[in-house]
This record gives structure tokens, C-alpha cells and sequence, in this order.
């Protein structure tokens, strides 16, 4: 799994117009399934994102992660994240996982975070979304679980 982890003041997606999911103060996670991918990547991710210490403690040093502070997260699915853009000016996605194993997973990961008592919202699997957010720093960082 590959996921684009964004510190944001604020964060929504929409389909068609309506929000879907909306959080405050938190992380954004646009999140890739690999084909490879398996549970033990989702409980790699669903210990590492909440764990990660990027928001400011009280003397303005990144050492709080979003449990310490209780933030929210977006789960966002993006299997773009998996586009081999090595060749040629057409991404590959041959990588990316099948719609059923990646959705599968994506669902595992949301509710391995809601059962860590994060408050948890996501896009719609499979639609077009707008993603608005309100980048915090900006921090920004890749979190691979096959590396």
C-alpha cells in the first residue's frame, strides 16, 4: 500500500456535487493498493499513519501524532498512486490492485482506524471526487508499506 498523508486545517470530498465525507484538523490520506497487497500492509498502515509524529507540540516541534492531539482523518482511495509513468507519456497501472481487492482492503484500513477510536471519513470507492483541502505547513510525506 502507498499513501500520500496530508497534514490539513481542514479537508472535504465530493461526488456529484455532495460532500461525502469532511473532517477539521487532521490528516488527509489518499491511499494506493497494490496487487500484492495484503492484510498485513493494512495493519502496517492503519499502525503507522495514526503513529506519525507531524503535528506541533506546544514549543512548535512536529512531535504529536494525530491520536496524541485526537484529530481526524480522510481516507481517500487513489489507485493513481500506482501509475508507472517510467515509459512512454501513458501511465501503467498494472500494479495497481483489481477494484475488489483494492476496495476491500481500503475498507479494512477505515475500520482498523475507526476501531483506534479515530474519527474516520472517506471518499466513495470508485467515483469521481473532488477533494478539497486546506494543506497544514505544508506537511506532506509517503508512507509505503513494502519498503
Amino acid at each position: 500500500m502507498k499513501a500520500v498523508v496530508q497534514r490539513v486545517k481542514q479537508s472535504h470530498v465530493s461526488v456529484n456535487g455532495e460532500h461525502v465525507g469532511s473532517i477539521g484538523h487532521g490528516l488527509l490520506v489518499l491511499l494506493g493498493v497494490k496487487d500484492s497487497d495484503d492484510h498485513k500492509d493494512v495493519e502496517f498502515m492503519a499502525r503507522k499513519i495514526p503513529d506519525l509524529r507531524i503535528f506541533d507540540d506546544e514549543y512548535g516541534k512536529m512531535n504529536l501524532s494525530a491520536k496524541d492531539i485526537q484529530a481526524e482523518i480522510l481516507v481517500v482511495s487513489q489507485f493513481t498512486l500506482y501509475g508507472d509513468c517510467r515509459k512512454g507519456r501513458r501511465p501503467s497501472y498494472i500494479d495497481a490492485a483489481r477494484p475488489e481487492k483494492a476496495n476491500e482492503l481500503y475498507l479494512a484500513l477505515i475500520d482498523r482506524l475507526n476501531e483506534q477510536g479515530i474519527k474516520t471519513q472517506t471518499g466513495t470507492f470508485q467515483a469521481h471526487m473532488e477533494v478539497h483541502l486546506v494543506n497544514d505547513g505544508p506537511v506532506t510525506l509517503i508512507v509505503d508499506s513494502s519498503t
